[in-house]
This record gives structure tokens, sequence and C-alpha cells, in this order.
């Protein structure tokens, strides 16, 4: 007889709501992960004994998490302390002899709407108001088939929606490209280059993504959160109550094979040569690496091989203790390159990295305008994230350290032409390039967001919660519905909702476990 324990591999966020729903519902679940920590990219660093953000730095759809914590029995609330963010971010553009400009946009429509008009007029205001009209309807079209829904096709999409929506579906852009789009709401170039950053959130070029990804303006318009203790404190809740609810973990365990019998996964292997089996087994990393046999060679047909140039967007990151000056810094800024044709051609076209780069910058001891904490500047050093978008070229060719040296010195020669300057000390200093995320999420080059967003049909190409092998299912940002801290756990979600759907439906005989309903708010069909 099978063992009747799930097995998760990765403590990514879809790895770790898997396991909680998983747990919160009486199944055995064992989760397996080869760092030390839970988070995956929502990973943290130490500087000086201060906790630093290296990975995602922003809340959003806040809604994924209540009604996980409402499913498990609890509340956010209870665990974790969210502050709303009302400016959302700060952008600047170098300016000419003019000197650096700035822009900031907020929570408040109207409010973002008169900054806009003042800083390109009258007209540009206007689409902006367009624009949070149109990405509204998309993201209102999208959500309840698409974003909770097992991954469709377009025709099982359109299905979804009914007649009814089809003209709304119409409406959601797939085949423009964002770039374009945007040139029907904005005269301005800063603002095209300031909304087409929304396709790099998915590790994609504004001028191939399609224009679809408008729906981030909405997402954001619906609130951004600061996280009290950092993002990765996220990871550590959800860890926390996955064991409160029966989960165990295992840090430092390297999983080096899936097992199969009978054409079906039934555990792991451990790098150190332990057979764990189990019922079920849900793999939460980048499902190039099943394809590219990292798991061994049973777990290559699992899902589709991906070629390298289908990989989404890697960066370069520095995380720093530094004091800065001259340049107001909320915590959430970017600044922006002279030639946003240039840098993503480089990137995405020649595989370079950028030699005139857009920065983002997250000052982690700031505040968000008006909130609690404001833009006051922290006594002494502080927290920084500074972040270059990069190719996925991490498992090619070492870069020579001369070409690091200079993108660091063209990245921090781009903050200070915007008025920012940081004194940096390299004691206090952690650089992260595509190699080092290659070696943290093998298989993908250094990519951190799993196959890129290029064309209408990226979205369908994302291989959902089952995989091709039964009893291995499939979580993370290589998934459905795609990348970033919410739809991970979404992917989550759905993985653990397939688990006990499958199980429910496999006769009694050869199934320990007994039928249970799926979780509540996510569709399985």
């Amino acid at each position: 007889m099978r063992s009747s324990r799930v097995l998760v591999v990765g403590a990514g966020v879809g790895g770790l709501v898997a396991a909680l729903e998983l747990a919160a519902r009486g199944r055995e679940v064992l989760l397996l992960e080869r760092a030390d920590a839970p988070g995956g990219k929502m990973r943290e660093l130490q500087i000086d004994g201060r906790g630093l953000d290296a990975g995602p730095t922003v809340f959003t759809m806040r809604w994924v998490f209540d009604e996980l914590f409402d499913r498990i029995g609890t509340t956010l609330e209870r665990h974790l302390t969210l502050r709303p963010a009302h400016t959302l971010a700060r952008h600047a553009w170098e300016g000419g002899g003019k000197g650096p400009v700035q822009l900031d946009l907020f929570a408040d429509i109207e409010r973002s709407a008169d900054a806009i008009g003042a800083f390109a007029g009258a007209a540009d205001a206007r689409g902006y108001r367009d624009f949070c009209a149109r990405s509204r309807r998309i993201y209102r079209t999208l959500e309840k088939p698409f974003l909770r829904g097992t991954r469709p096709s377009p025709l099982t999409l359109a299905g979804r929606v009914g007649l009814r929506g089809l003209p709304d579906l119409a409406r959601i852009s797939p085949f423009a490209t964002l770039w374009g789009a945007l040139g029907r709401h904005f005269r301005d170039p800063r603002l095209r280059q300031l909304f087409g950053r929304y396709a790099t959130y998915c590790g994609s070029s504004p001028f191939m993504a399609p224009a679809t990804l408008m729906l981030v303006a909405h997402v954001e318009q619906e609130g951004v959160w600061l996280v009290d203790g950092g993002m990765h404190h996220v990871a550590e809740v959800l860890a926390r109550l996955a064991v409160l609810r029966g989960a165990v973990i295992r840090y430092g365990a390297q999983v080096d094979r899936l097992l199969l019998r009978d054409g079906r996964a039934s555990g792991v292997q451990l790098a150190g040569g332990e057979t764990l089996e189990s019922h079920a087994v849900v793999f939460n990393g980048d499902v190039s690496a099943l394809a590219e046999g990292l798991l061994g060679d049973g777990a290559r047909s699992a899902v589709a091989r991906q070629a390298a140039s289908r990989r989404s967007l890697s960066a370069i990151t520095w995380n720093l203790l530094a004091p800065t000056r001259g340049f107001e810094l909320l915590r959430h800024n970017v600044f922006f390159s002279n030639d946003c044709p240039a840098e993503f051609n480089q990137i995405c076209t020649r595989s370079r990295w950028p030699t005139d780069p857009t920065v983002y910058v997250c000052a982690q001891d700031r505040g968000a305008g008006t909130d609690v904490g404001g833009c006051l500047e922290p006594a002494g050093p502080e927290r920084l994230l500074c972040l270059v978008n990069a190719p996925p070229t991490g498992d090619g060719p070492a870069h020579h350290p001369q070409e690091l040296a200079q993108c660091e010195e063209r990245t921090f020669q781009r903050l200070s032409r915007c008025g920012l300057q940081i004194e940096r000390d390299p004691s206090h200093s952690r650089t992260t390039t595509p190699a080092d995320f290659e070696r943290l999420f093998p298989a993908t080059g250094g990519a951190l967001y799993g196959p890129v967003s290029h064309g209408w049909r990226a979205t369908f190409r994302r291989p959902g919660s089952r995989s091709r092998i039964p009893g291995l299912y499939l979580a993370g940002g290589s998934t459905h519905p795609g990348p970033g801290v919410p739809m991970a756990a979404l992917s989550g979600c759905l993985a653990a909702a397939s688990v006990l759907e499958d199980a429910s439906r496999r006769p009694a005989s050869t199934t320990p476990l007994p039928a249970v309903a799926t979780p509540g708010g996510i569709s399985t069909r």
C-alpha cells in the first residue's frame, strides 16, 4: 500500500501554501527544502546582523492571503502587520540640463492624475484615467476565469467567461504589445516608459509582452502593502502556520530524484541516498529543472522542455547598508534609463547587461509618503536593495569581473545623475548576479519569473498544477497563473486542490486517503 503522505519539494511561496492547505485538511505533509530557511526567491540576506529582503519587495492582491488564512481558520491580521502604501512609488529621470525630475504615483487615481497633469499635461492626465479604466476592465475579466481557475486553453477560457463575457474577453488586448497600447494613452514617452515597466514584473519586455499586462495597474490601485518585518517574514509566517497545522519541514534536504512506481510518482530520493515514499509529490521549483533531468530521467516527461530563448529576465542586485543623501527616498523608487528601447534591446535581443540601466531601489527602512514613517531619512546606514534587469545567461560563459564592475559603476552613476548619492562600503554590500541566481535556482539560467510572457500564447504555455506524470503536481512562479508572490500563492492553492480532488476520485482499494472537499474559492474545473 502506498504511503498516505504528501511530499512538497521546495519551501518557496507556492510550496508553503500547498503544504499549509494540505496540512490544514488533515493530510500528512513533509516539506523538503534544500536551503536553511523558507521563502525560495523571497529570501533574506544578513549584513551586520540586519536582515534585508533580497527578493520580492511588494505585497499586493491581499485577498489571496485573506482567503487563504480564512480557509485555515485564522485571519491575516493575527499573524502579519500590514500598512497600506499611500504613495505607490517615486520615479525619477535625469532631466537633461534642467536637472532631475520626479513623479510620484499614488493609490488614489485622481491624485495620480493630478500629478501626471502637472508632469506631462492635461492630455496625459486624461489618458491616465482612461488607462486605469481599461486596466480595471481587463483585471475583472480575467480574475475568476483565469487567476482563480486551473490553467485554461484559449477555448476553455472563452467557455469560462461565457457568451456574455466574450466581448470583454476580446477587449483584454492579447494581440497588441504593452508598449503599443500605452501609446494610445500617453503622449509623453517617459510615461510609456514608466507604465511599460509593468512587463518587467513578470520578467518581460514591454516591446514584446501583451497589452493584457496593463491589469497590473489595477492590482496596484487595489492596494500595495508594507509588511512589518519585511517580505521574508511572510514566508516565515506561512512556514510556522504549516507546522502548527501538522506539516513537518526539513531544511537542508536536497532532493536528487523523483521516484516512480507503475508510471506514477511515489516519492523522492535525497542527496544522501535516503528514500521517502508518498502518495503524491508537489514540486515547487522551476519546472525547467524537471525537464532538464535534475530530478532524474524519469521526471523529464513531466513537462515540456523550454528553450533558453523562452526564459524570463534575470537581474543583478546589490543589497547594501549605506547612508544616502540628495534624494528623498520612499520605500519603492525607480530611476529610469535615458533610452528605454536600447535598454531592452540589449537585454532581450543581444543578451547583454545594459549599458544604461533602469534601477529599482527598495529603501526598506522608509515608509511610503503619508503613511506611518513617511519618507523620513533613517538615522545612520539604511537597508537598500538596488536591482537592474539582466538576461538569463547565468548558465553560460562566466562574465569577467570587470564587466560586473562596469555594470555596477553605470548603475550607481544612473542613481547619481537622478540625484541619489549612496555612500557604498564593499564590506556592507552583497551582489547577486544571474550566475548566482542559477546556483540558487538550477536550470533557469538565473531567470526569475519562469517562462517569458512574450506573445499571446505565452500565457497558455505555462503548465498547470497537474504534470504529465500522475501523482506529480506543480506549484510556483513558473506555473499557472504566473510569477509574483500572490500568483505563486495561488499556484500552491491550485496544487493542493488538485491533490485533494484526485485523491477523492481514486478507488478506495488503491488509496488510503479519504475523500475531502477541495479548498473553497479555488476552481478545479
